[in-house]
């Protein structure tokens, strides 16, 4: 297939027309359009499905609830393009490994289990019964449960995942490496540390109390779009909406609601964005140090005067610990560290510090440009800490809000997929079902990819996820996959990592989202949880292509069947009735009393949050201000003339690739592109168009290059560079994760990059 490529600015607001064109037209490359029209006016309704994207709540007001890239992901699950044992008896393996992730997903739905042949390198169909015998078979011949590792994509339900990681633990281990290891660890991390829970604190209709909105590192408008919808209601009632993003991007600058006609039509549309900066990659710490410094010394210049301060006293008195030791540590952060670090200017930080000082209700929300540096943990601790100055912790209008990536990333976690578990947990789920389970650490995704370099796992079980194209250091990740005994892929559609099988491998084809899932009891539904503790019905409304295809909770039973047995546990008749599980998930988990009963609510039911109420499970039972110092430097005694992040295109969800354009920024047809700063292109001798070659700098001996990307031009501070993933992951070193948290660093990559040689750069799309 081929492209025409092109790059030309693009104008108008995000949203408009320009969205309701590409939805039409992924609808109708669908071949299913009817269909899909139906589809999408169910999506996040009561008995609906929810949307298989991303985990932006549902407002349950309008006419409809989805946003153009929501309905990429609907009709591109949704089609009716098919592969089969003919399609694998035509390609190899290797020679499909030579396409392109666009070309392996626009095949259409896989639709039978299959087997990698590597004496013929080709997948080869086997029956259901065969598969989950082979998989019984590799998992019985292990030396010990930790050679098997559970890796799990954000899409899979709550049913699904409790079962998957109940399976684990009673084979014995804690290895639950997920999506989430590699997005949002920082957040659940460093809000647990701060304020006892791992989750975000406000509800959906907070944004529109809120006073003011501070959004740090993200991109609505291409990774959550229904976002902006609550960014437009809450500018629309006058709060002050205050950006830092490195990038600068449409869809914080000007939104055109697609349900209001006269927005669609004509040039008309709203502001997002009151002020917008622009920080340095890996800078937003430093920034909002440079806001509370500001602010400290407004307050104390108020009591010297014998004014009262601007904090709230009472708050931090009444539910905080540890202000004193914070405060040491911003007297000691001088401002020029701020400013060379934050790549802002000291008054930039002052006006953006009066903004938050003058409002009464402050929102603070980030997403995966501020969890993916070094230093992200204490990032997001210093955005909590803003927020207790205040007080802006449980009332309405005020809060925090990590934006979570995929549909049910936050209701993994909560079901227990997690490598580091609670004791309450393991306690609870020994004591209901009568086994003893593992407390050791399990392993995250980072550490699970380098103990497949030690030749210590035997079997990998994906349930969801491209963890081939997800993962950092390409060549190592699939140096890693390839080293397994056995790699088993639960999927919808073809991906990178099934042409990186282990000695063995096994392709097992899953219903989506959008389909009825009719089991022995009738017809199931599943539940999700969104960024804001609500939790969801879903139920799927559309014909299944193949009735070889099984679902994602049918088919970890089956597993489970076939690897333990039915001593313990009847697994086969969680497979055939849903709120079996549901009822084990109320007994077991704390919020889910009366589950299949809260079932019914429409627009589902809220789970709650302790430090929402101001209740803290921290040590000193309060709030924990962070005394983290800022970084000397970002890349320690590394010399590199650029930092690079990786991002994802607007025609791209995570690591599905629904098209080669992205619209807001301009780049059209093509996707090995280097968005860079025009004077630092002219600085480098080079102009816009011209093929360079990127070279992660690091101290590891290993040579990390990607060739032949595209320059761009494009509004970027100098010295910052960005990349579409997962074509720049080849430059993420393995090694290079988070400080507590072992989250690859994909938004602060050293780089340089030099001329290529390559004329150019097209791919086989």
């Amino acid at each position: 297939m081929k492209f025409k490529s092109a790059i030309k600015p693009y104008r108008a607001a995000a949203g408009g027309w320009g969205s309701l064109e590409a939805t039409t037209r992924f609808v109708i490359d669908s071949k299913h359009a009817l269909k899909n029209l139906r589809n999408l006016m169910r999506m996040n309704k009561a008995r609906g499905f929810d949307c298989p994207g991303c985990a932006w709540g549902d407002d349950n007001k309008s006419t409809f609830s989805f946003c153009e890239n929501g309905a990429k992901a609907v009709t591109w699950e949704a089609t009716r393009r098919f592969i089969d044992r003919q399609f694998f008896a035509q390609h190899s393996v290797s020679k499909l490994y030579a396409q392109s992730d666009y070309f392996l997903e626009y095949q259409g739905r896989l639709t039978e289990p299959l087997r990698y042949n590597a004496r013929t390198d080709h997948y080869e169909p086997i029956s259901w019964d065969d598969a989950l015998a082979l998989i019984a078979q590799h998992i019985h011949g292990m030396d010990n449960p930790n050679q098997l590792e559970l890796y799990t994509s954000g899409r899979a339900s709550n049913e699904a995942s409790y079962i998957y990681q109940l399976f684990g633990r009673m084979v014995g281990t804690n290895n639950f490496p997920d999506c989430s290891n590699m997005c949002h660890e920082a957040s659940g991390s460093g809000l647990k540390r701060s304020i006892g829970v791992g989750k975000g604190t406000i509800q959906l209709d907070d944004f529109d109390k809120a006073n003011a909105i501070f959004v740090f590192g993200q991109n609505p408008g291409t990774n959550h779009p229904r976002m902006l919808h609550s960014l437009r209601h809450a500018a629309e009632n006058g709060a002050q909406i205050v950006t830092f993003n490195t990038l600068r991007e449409r869809g914080l600058e000007r939104f055109a609601d697609p349900q209001k006609p006269l927005e669609v039509i004509t040039p008309l549309a709203g502001s997002i964005s009151t002020h917008y900066y622009q920080p340095n990659l890996g800078g937003d710490m430093a920034a909002v140090r440079g806001m509370a410094k500001a602010l400290l010394e407004t307050h104390r210049e108020c009591l010297a005067r014998g004014d009262k301060g601007i904090f709230d006293e009472w708050f931090i008195a009444e539910h905080t610990h540890g202000i004193d030791d914070w405060f040491a540590e911003i007297d000691k952060t001088a401002w020029e560290h701020i400013t060379r670090q934050s790549g802002l200017s000291e008054q930039q930080l002052r006006d953006a510090a009066a903004i938050w000082q003058q409002a009464e209700r402050v929102i603070c929300t980030w997403a995966m440009g501020i969890t993916q540096h070094k230093h992200s943990l204490n990032t997001v601790r210093e955005i909590v800490n803003l927020q207790l100055l205040g007080g802006h912790l449980g009332k309405p209008g005020a809060g925090l809000c990590p934006v979570r990536g995929h549909s049910n990333v936050q209701g993994n976690r909560t079901m227990g997929i997690d490598e580091k578990p609670s004791a309450a947990l393991l306690d609870s789920l020994s004591a209901h079902f009568g086994f003893k389970a593992p407390r050791e650490k399990g392993h995250n995704t980072v550490e699970a990819l380098a103990a497949m370099l030690r030749d210590e796992v035997k079997v990998l079980i994906a349930l969801g996820g491209n963890l081939a194209a997800a993962a950092p250091d390409s060549p190592r990740t699939e140096e890693a996959l390839r080293r397994c005994g056995l790699t088993v892929h639960i999927s919808t559609k073809l991906n990178r990592s099934h042409l990186v099988p282990g000695r063995d491998g096994l392709i097992l084809p899953t219903l989506g989202r959008t389909e009825a899932d009719i089991q022995a009891t009738g017809r199931q539904f599943i539940t999700v949880e969104d960024s804001f503790s609500m939790v969801h019905a879903s139920e799927g409304i559309g014909q299944p292509i193949a009735d070889t295809q099984r679902s994602e909770t049918a088919i970890v039973a089956g597993i489970a069947d076939a690897v333990l047995g039915k001593d313990k546990l009847n697994w086969q008749a969680f497979a055939d009735d849903y709120n079996l599980i549901r009822d084990r998930i109320a007994a077991t988990i704390p919020g889910f009393q009366n589950f299949n009963q809260q079932c019914e609510k429409p627009g589902g039911f809220y789970l709650g949050n302790a430090a929402a109420q101001l209740r803290f499970s921290t040590p000193s039972g309060k709030a924990e201000f962070s005394a983290a110092a800022l970084p000397a430097s970002l890349f320690g005694d590394l010399d590199a003339p650029f930092v690079l992040q990786t991002l994802r295109s607007h025609d791209q969800y995570n690591t599905t690739i629904y098209g080669l354009d992205d619209r807001y920024r301009g780049v059209y047809g093509q996707r090995e592109v280097l968005f860079i700063h025009p004077d630092d292109l002219a600085g480098l001798g080079l102009q816009e168009g011209d093929l360079v070659d990127i070279e992660t700098v690091w101290n590891d001996g290993i040579t990390r290059k990607v060739s032949g990307f595209k320059i761009v031009s494009y509004n970027i501070p100098r010295g910052n560079l960005a990349a579409y993933y997962p074509e720049t992951n080849p430059l993420v070193p393995l090694a290079s994760v988070g400080d507590g948290t072992g989250t690859p660093t994909s938004k602060s990559v050293p780089v340089k990059i030099s001329r290529s040689a390559l004329k150019t750069n097209n791919r086989i799309a």
